[in-house]
Protein backbone atom coordinates (compact mmCIF):
# COMPACT_ATOMS: atom_id res chain seq x y z
CA UNK A 1 0.00 0.00 0.00
CA UNK A 2 1.49 3.46 -0.85
CA UNK A 3 2.08 5.98 2.04
CA UNK A 4 -1.04 7.44 3.59
CA UNK A 5 -0.56 11.18 2.66
CA UNK A 6 -0.67 13.64 5.57
CA UNK A 7 -2.84 16.10 5.85
CA UNK A 8 -1.88 19.90 5.99
CA UNK A 9 -1.29 21.06 9.25
CA UNK A 10 -3.50 24.00 9.27
CA UNK A 11 -6.38 22.30 7.61
CA UNK A 12 -6.78 19.41 10.61
CA UNK A 13 -6.07 22.41 12.81
CA UNK A 14 -8.73 24.53 11.54
CA UNK A 15 -11.11 22.07 11.09
CA UNK A 16 -10.89 20.56 14.61
CA UNK A 17 -11.26 23.92 16.24
CA UNK A 18 -14.12 24.38 14.19
CA UNK A 19 -15.26 21.07 15.50
CA UNK A 20 -14.52 22.61 19.01
CA UNK A 21 -16.10 25.42 18.96
CA UNK A 22 -19.62 23.89 17.34
CA UNK A 23 -19.62 21.27 20.15
CA UNK A 24 -18.61 23.95 23.36
CA UNK A 25 -20.96 26.85 21.64
CA UNK A 26 -20.17 30.35 23.91
CA UNK A 27 -20.09 28.52 27.82
CA UNK A 28 -17.62 25.35 27.15
CA UNK A 29 -18.12 22.44 28.56
CA UNK A 30 -20.83 22.99 31.38
CA UNK A 31 -21.18 19.31 33.06
CA UNK A 32 -17.09 19.01 32.96
CA UNK A 33 -17.05 22.80 34.35
CA UNK A 34 -19.80 22.18 36.95
CA UNK A 35 -18.67 18.79 38.88
CA UNK A 36 -14.85 17.89 38.44
CA UNK A 37 -11.81 19.76 39.83
CA UNK A 38 -9.95 22.39 37.56
CA UNK A 39 -6.80 20.87 38.24
CA UNK A 40 -8.04 17.21 38.16
CA UNK A 41 -6.32 14.74 36.16
CA UNK A 42 -7.32 11.51 34.53
CA UNK A 43 -6.17 8.22 32.19
CA UNK A 44 -8.02 7.68 29.26
CA UNK A 45 -7.60 4.74 26.41
CA UNK A 46 -9.30 5.29 22.95
CA UNK A 47 -10.31 1.60 22.10
CA UNK A 48 -10.96 0.08 19.11
CA UNK A 49 -14.56 -1.84 19.45
CA UNK A 50 -15.01 -3.55 16.81
CA UNK A 51 -12.48 -5.33 13.85
CA UNK A 52 -11.43 -2.81 11.05
CA UNK A 53 -8.98 -0.44 9.79
CA UNK A 54 -8.29 2.41 11.88
CA UNK A 55 -7.94 5.80 10.51
CA UNK A 56 -7.93 9.14 11.91
CA UNK A 57 -5.19 9.89 13.81
CA UNK A 58 -4.20 13.39 13.17
CA UNK A 59 -7.58 15.32 13.83
CA UNK A 60 -7.91 12.73 17.01
CA UNK A 61 -4.33 13.90 18.72
CA UNK A 62 -5.05 17.74 17.60
CA UNK A 63 -8.30 17.92 19.06
CA UNK A 64 -6.80 16.37 22.57
CA UNK A 65 -4.26 19.38 22.58
CA UNK A 66 -6.47 22.15 21.49
CA UNK A 67 -8.36 21.15 24.77
CA UNK A 68 -5.46 20.41 27.02
CA UNK A 69 -2.20 21.30 25.34
CA UNK A 70 -0.05 19.81 27.90
CA UNK A 71 -1.83 16.47 27.75
CA UNK A 72 0.83 13.24 27.45
CA UNK A 73 -0.47 11.23 24.31
CA UNK A 74 1.05 8.34 23.36
CA UNK A 75 -0.59 7.02 19.81
CA UNK A 76 -0.66 2.83 19.63
CA UNK A 77 -1.47 2.19 16.41
CA UNK A 78 -1.31 4.14 12.93
CA UNK A 79 -3.33 5.49 10.20
CA UNK A 80 -4.07 1.71 8.31
CA UNK A 81 -3.43 -0.25 10.81
CA UNK A 82 -5.57 -3.06 10.81
CA UNK A 83 -7.47 -3.77 14.69
CA UNK A 84 -9.30 -6.13 16.52
CA UNK A 85 -12.05 -5.39 19.34
CA UNK A 86 -10.01 -4.14 23.02
CA UNK A 87 -7.07 -2.78 20.74
CA UNK A 88 -5.62 0.51 22.48
CA UNK A 89 -5.54 3.23 19.70
CA UNK A 90 -4.24 5.55 22.15
CA UNK A 91 -3.56 6.77 25.85
CA UNK A 92 -3.89 9.94 27.00
CA UNK A 93 -2.87 11.48 30.64
CA UNK A 94 -3.74 14.83 31.08
CA UNK A 95 -6.46 17.53 32.78
CA UNK A 96 -9.47 15.77 33.16
CA UNK A 97 -11.91 18.49 32.01
CA UNK A 98 -9.90 19.47 28.39
CA UNK A 99 -9.73 15.14 27.82
CA UNK A 100 -13.54 14.86 28.31
CA UNK A 101 -14.47 18.06 26.15
CA UNK A 102 -11.99 16.41 23.42
CA UNK A 103 -13.82 12.76 23.67
CA UNK A 104 -16.76 13.23 21.41
CA UNK A 105 -14.43 15.56 19.06
CA UNK A 106 -11.93 12.42 18.39
CA UNK A 107 -14.12 9.92 18.83
CA UNK A 108 -16.36 11.88 15.96
CA UNK A 109 -13.22 12.11 13.74
CA UNK A 110 -11.73 8.48 14.18
CA UNK A 111 -15.36 6.77 13.88
CA UNK A 112 -15.98 8.28 10.93
CA UNK A 113 -12.46 8.08 9.08
CA UNK A 114 -12.19 4.48 10.10
CA UNK A 115 -15.52 3.64 9.05
CA UNK A 116 -14.60 4.89 5.65
CA UNK A 117 -11.45 3.16 5.76
CA UNK A 118 -12.75 -0.12 6.73
CA UNK A 119 -15.45 0.05 3.72
CA UNK A 120 -12.47 0.68 1.52
CA UNK A 121 -10.43 -1.99 2.32
CA UNK A 122 -13.76 -4.28 1.89
CA UNK A 123 -13.96 -3.00 -1.76
CA UNK A 124 -10.22 -3.56 -1.85
CA UNK A 125 -10.00 -7.01 -1.14
CA UNK A 126 -12.94 -7.86 -2.92
CA UNK A 127 -11.04 -6.99 -6.17
CA UNK A 128 -7.54 -8.77 -4.97
CA UNK A 129 -5.82 -10.36 -8.19
CA UNK A 130 -7.70 -8.38 -10.76
CA UNK A 131 -5.15 -5.54 -11.23
CA UNK A 132 -8.08 -3.46 -10.83
CA UNK A 133 -8.10 -0.38 -8.62
CA UNK A 134 -10.48 1.06 -6.49
CA UNK A 135 -11.15 4.69 -6.35
CA UNK A 136 -12.89 7.25 -4.51
CA UNK A 137 -15.35 9.99 -6.16
CA UNK A 138 -16.29 13.51 -5.03
CA UNK A 139 -19.53 12.82 -3.19
CA UNK A 140 -18.03 13.62 -0.07
CA UNK A 141 -19.16 15.57 3.65
CA UNK A 142 -18.53 18.98 2.73
CA UNK A 143 -15.56 20.55 4.29
CA UNK A 144 -14.55 17.38 5.14
CA UNK A 145 -12.72 15.53 1.65
CA UNK A 146 -9.15 16.02 3.10
CA UNK A 147 -10.11 13.86 5.75
CA UNK A 148 -12.81 11.60 4.29
CA UNK A 149 -10.06 10.75 1.05
CA UNK A 150 -7.01 10.03 3.41
CA UNK A 151 -9.56 7.52 4.99
CA UNK A 152 -9.87 5.99 1.63
CA UNK A 153 -6.43 5.74 0.85
CA UNK A 154 -5.85 4.41 4.97
CA UNK A 155 -8.21 1.59 3.62
CA UNK A 156 -6.17 0.77 0.30
CA UNK A 157 -8.06 2.81 -1.86
CA UNK A 158 -6.79 5.04 -5.00
CA UNK A 159 -6.58 8.60 -5.39
CA UNK A 160 -8.54 10.12 -8.07
CA UNK A 161 -9.09 13.82 -8.44
CA UNK A 162 -9.53 15.84 -5.31
CA UNK A 163 -11.57 19.06 -6.80
CA UNK A 164 -12.24 20.55 -10.30
CA UNK A 165 -9.18 22.36 -10.18
CA UNK A 166 -6.92 18.59 -9.97
CA UNK A 167 -7.81 17.52 -13.64
CA UNK A 168 -10.14 17.74 -16.33
CA UNK A 169 -12.88 15.23 -16.39
CA UNK A 170 -15.77 15.81 -19.03
CA UNK A 171 -18.87 14.89 -18.09
CA UNK A 172 -22.24 14.15 -19.61
CA UNK A 173 -23.35 17.55 -18.93
CA UNK A 174 -19.79 19.23 -20.67
CA UNK A 175 -20.50 16.72 -23.25
CA UNK A 176 -24.38 17.22 -24.10
CA UNK A 177 -23.16 21.51 -24.37
CA UNK A 178 -20.45 21.05 -26.58
CA UNK A 179 -22.19 18.87 -29.06
CA UNK A 180 -20.32 15.68 -28.59
CA UNK A 181 -17.42 13.68 -27.19
CA UNK A 182 -15.06 14.66 -29.78
CA UNK A 183 -15.95 18.40 -29.76
CA UNK A 184 -15.60 18.17 -26.36
CA UNK A 185 -12.37 16.76 -25.60
CA UNK A 186 -10.69 18.48 -28.56
CA UNK A 187 -12.07 21.85 -26.78
CA UNK A 188 -10.41 20.44 -23.66
CA UNK A 189 -7.11 19.92 -25.46
CA UNK A 190 -6.99 23.63 -27.14
CA UNK A 191 -6.87 25.04 -23.81
CA UNK A 192 -5.61 22.52 -21.20
CA UNK A 193 -1.49 22.86 -20.50
CA UNK A 194 0.34 19.89 -21.88
CA UNK A 195 0.70 18.94 -18.36
CA UNK A 196 -2.71 18.36 -17.45
CA UNK A 197 -4.54 15.24 -18.21
CA UNK A 198 -7.70 14.66 -19.95
CA UNK A 199 -10.61 12.51 -18.96
CA UNK A 200 -13.97 12.21 -20.93
CA UNK A 201 -17.23 9.99 -19.57
CA UNK A 202 -19.23 8.48 -21.64
CA UNK A 203 -22.62 6.00 -21.09
CA UNK A 204 -22.25 4.31 -24.81
CA UNK A 205 -20.24 2.24 -26.41
CA UNK A 206 -20.24 3.45 -29.25
CA UNK A 207 -18.35 6.95 -27.85
CA UNK A 208 -15.04 5.43 -26.74
CA UNK A 209 -13.53 5.46 -30.33
CA UNK A 210 -14.53 9.10 -30.35
CA UNK A 211 -12.87 9.62 -27.14
CA UNK A 212 -9.43 7.65 -27.99
CA UNK A 213 -9.34 9.44 -31.38
CA UNK A 214 -9.80 13.18 -30.11
CA UNK A 215 -7.03 12.58 -27.48
CA UNK A 216 -8.48 11.78 -24.24
CA UNK A 217 -6.02 10.06 -21.90
CA UNK A 218 -8.82 8.16 -19.77
CA UNK A 219 -12.34 7.32 -20.22
CA UNK A 220 -14.83 6.98 -17.54
CA UNK A 221 -16.85 3.73 -18.53
CA UNK A 222 -20.25 4.97 -17.14
CA UNK A 223 -23.53 2.25 -15.79
CA UNK A 224 -21.76 -0.07 -18.66
CA UNK A 225 -23.07 -3.49 -18.87
CA UNK A 226 -20.15 -6.04 -17.58
CA UNK A 227 -20.53 -7.15 -21.92
CA UNK A 228 -19.84 -3.98 -22.93
CA UNK A 229 -17.13 -3.01 -20.21
CA UNK A 230 -15.41 -5.85 -21.77
CA UNK A 231 -15.93 -4.90 -25.11
CA UNK A 232 -14.81 -1.92 -23.98
CA UNK A 233 -11.77 -3.46 -22.95
CA UNK A 234 -11.02 -4.81 -25.87
CA UNK A 235 -11.63 -2.16 -28.29
CA UNK A 236 -9.31 0.77 -26.02
CA UNK A 237 -6.34 -2.17 -26.50
CA UNK A 238 -4.66 -0.50 -23.55
CA UNK A 239 -4.44 2.78 -25.46
CA UNK A 240 -6.28 4.70 -22.29
CA UNK A 241 -6.61 3.70 -18.59
CA UNK A 242 -10.37 2.82 -18.53
CA UNK A 243 -12.27 3.78 -15.50
CA UNK A 244 -16.01 1.97 -14.73
CA UNK A 245 -18.86 3.70 -12.35
CA UNK A 246 -21.78 3.29 -11.29
CA UNK A 247 -23.59 0.33 -10.35
CA UNK A 248 -20.74 -0.54 -8.02
CA UNK A 249 -21.24 -2.61 -4.98
CA UNK A 250 -19.54 -5.27 -2.88
CA UNK A 251 -21.88 -7.84 -4.76
CA UNK A 252 -21.21 -6.36 -8.40
CA UNK A 253 -17.51 -5.15 -8.00
CA UNK A 254 -15.47 -8.06 -8.36
CA UNK A 255 -17.30 -8.95 -11.60
CA UNK A 256 -16.59 -5.27 -13.01
CA UNK A 257 -12.79 -5.84 -12.65
CA UNK A 258 -12.51 -8.90 -13.71
CA UNK A 259 -13.58 -7.37 -17.15
CA UNK A 260 -10.56 -5.61 -16.98
CA UNK A 261 -10.90 -2.01 -16.20
CA UNK A 262 -7.71 -0.30 -15.01
CA UNK A 263 -9.83 1.52 -12.25
CA UNK A 264 -13.20 1.13 -10.52
CA UNK A 265 -15.09 4.15 -8.89
CA UNK A 266 -16.76 3.88 -6.10
CA UNK A 267 -19.50 7.27 -4.46
CA UNK A 268 -20.03 4.80 -2.00
CA UNK A 269 -16.55 4.75 -0.11
CA UNK A 270 -17.89 8.14 1.14
CA UNK A 271 -20.91 8.54 0.84
CA UNK A 272 -22.83 5.34 2.31
CA UNK A 273 -19.31 3.94 4.72
CA UNK A 274 -20.86 3.21 8.17
CA UNK A 275 -19.14 4.38 11.81
CA UNK A 276 -16.84 2.45 13.10
CA UNK A 277 -17.24 1.65 16.62
CA UNK A 278 -14.60 3.24 18.87
CA UNK A 279 -14.28 4.41 22.29
CA UNK A 280 -12.75 6.45 25.20
CA UNK A 281 -12.48 4.24 28.03
CA UNK A 282 -10.46 5.11 31.91
CA UNK A 283 -7.27 3.69 32.92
Amino acid sequence: MPAILPLPRHVVRDVVARAIAEDQGGRGDVTSLACIPARAEAKFYVNAREAGVVCGFQPALEAIWQCDPEALVSPQMEDGDVVKPGDVLISVTGRARGLLAAERILLNFMGRMSGIATFTRAYVDAVKGTGARIAHTRKTTPGFRAFELQAVQAGGGALHRFGLDDAILIKDNHVAVCGGVAEAVKAARSNAGHMTRIAVEVDRLDQLDAAISAGAESVLLDNFSLDDLNAAVAAAKGKVTLEASGGVNLTTVRGIAETGVDVISVGALTHSAPNFDIGLDEG
